[in-house]
């Protein structure tokens, strides 16, 4: 539940760098995906036309601050993306770093701070950094969104300890690994952890097929979930065998 709203998928689907629009909505529709990020910017330089053409998905919008370096930036796309696309909620960006993409921690909590006593519902994209994680649910974050790795990079959960250490630091707020995940089974694995939901682009979308691809996702995020409620087995550091010894014949 992400601000007392339920949803089936836990796969939230960007909608940049795909080869068509068409291709984009059966994308969308393969996924299962009910939530679908897009960028301000993007809807200034297509006009309503792509506001229209994602409404056809039927799902629901989750504006981001994508390309902000600064606080003013950050704040001031936000407000005006409520006002595009009607809604409170926001993934909030604030890039800190232009060859990691890495989210600036300070202006980060500054503007979740600001836009959450305005209203927002905040989604902001940070680190697994524990303390910044305290600082966003301090400011009136209720959802914290920390990155596998550098965003398009595909490296996968590129900090497993750290992203393991956050889910049981946090064992309550609902987590999304965003940025990152370049393979299912990559996705698979943050379900595996734990972790609430997993959001993604670049892979679905510059893939040969990114229907396939976007249907692989949905699937392998499943599978992870149902790994997860199942109860993974622990690692051992020693071989187990599965077959009894007691019953073998002896051969003299």
């Amino acid at each position: 539940m992400f601000y007392g709203v339920d949803l089936t998928s836990r796969l939230m689907l960007g909608t940049a760098q795909y080869p068509s629009p068409q291709v984009l909505l059966e994308a969308i529709e393969a996924s299962g995906a009910e939530v679908i990020t897009v960028s301000l910017r993007r809807e200034g330089a297509a006009g309503g036309a792509f506001r229209d053409l994602l409404a056809k998905s039927r799902c629901r919008l989750l504006p981001n601050t994508a390309g902000c370096h600064t606080f003013r930036e950050a704040v001031t796309t936000a407000r005006m993306a409520r006002e595009v696309f009607g809604t409170s909620w926001i993934k909030l960006e604030v890039i800190g770093h232009a060859d990691t993409l890495q989210p600036d921690p300070f202006a980060l909590v500054e503007a979740a701070r600001v836009l959450c006593a305005e209203g927002f519902d905040v989604f902001p994209y940070t680190t697994e950094d524990l303390i910044v994680g305290e600082k966003l649910l301090e400011a009136g974050c209720k959802v914290l969104m920390p990155w596998g790795a550098p965003i398009g990079s595909g490296q996968g959960l590129r900090n497993l300890q750290g992203l393991r250490t956050m889910r049981a630091h946090f064992p309550d707020v609902p987590l999304v690994v965003d940025a990152g995940i370049g393979a299912p089974s990559q996705a698979a694995q943050a379900m595996e952890l734990g972790f609430d939901a997993v959001l993604l682009n670049t892979a679905v979308a510059k893939a040969v097929n990114p229907v396939g691809m976007a249907r692989a996702f949905g699937r392998a995020i499943q599978a992870g979930r149902e790994g997860h409620q199942a109860g993974l087995m622990l690692e051992r550091d020693m071989a187990s065998a599965s077959t009894p010894v007691f019953g073998l014949a002896e051969l003299a």
